[in-house]
């Protein structure tokens, strides 16, 4: 008998789900589309929803997962019983974010899989590293590189894969954010 996503530890899930990395496609847009569409017949007036993550950068390697933004003004607890009625499944919290999935069952990823990352209003970094990237092929070519040549190091740790990329992440956060 499987276990439940809900039952399995990080290593078991990390290992039903692993790290992978293909070249854009350009499908990704559209199913960051689609689902904003779904997202604001369920959110608050006032949320703004933003796609993020390397699927939002053309022309690289990602994840074939839709990393979505979604900042809202209103209470984060409420938001996620929304999200949750509505198939969103809670990856992990504190008390200023929360994560989502949508598209991880228990025999692997479905074909549209998504990340949700509820946040409160400003709170979006990912934006001004997305729009550095966007603007700077070069510099996402180099995050490119950066990412085939942890994949098969980090493919079953998640954390670690994450971990690893941040001083370059943070790095070029810093550099957009000053270019304001």
């Amino acid at each position: 008998m499987n276990k439940k996503l809900s039952e399995m530890t990080n290593e078991e899930l990390w290992q039903l789900f692993p790290i992978v990395l293909t070249e854009h496609n350009d499908c990704w847009d559209k199913y960051y589309y689609e689902e904003a569409e779904e997202l604001k017949k369920i959110l608050p007036d006032g949320a703004i929803i933003n796609h993020i993550g390397s699927t939002a950068i053309n022309g690289i390697f990602a994840k074939p997962t839709v990393d979505i933004l979604v900042e809202v003004s209103s209470d984060l607890a409420g938001i996620a019983a929304i999200l949750e009625q509505n198939g969103w499944t809670k990856m992990s919290e504190n008390k200023t974010r929360m994560s989502f999935n949508k598209g991880y069952t228990e025999n692997g990823f479905a074909e549209k899989v998504y990340h949700l990352h509820l946040r409160h209003i400003g709170d979006n970094d990912e934006i001004y590293f997305r729009d550095y990237l966007i603007a700077h092929p070069e510099i996402a070519k180099e995050y490119e590189t950066l990412k085939l040549a942890l994949w098969k190091k980090f493919e079953h740790d998640r954390d670690g894969y994450t971990l690893a990329k941040s001083e370059f992440v943070n790095k070029y956060t810093a550099l957009a954010k000053q270019a304001l």
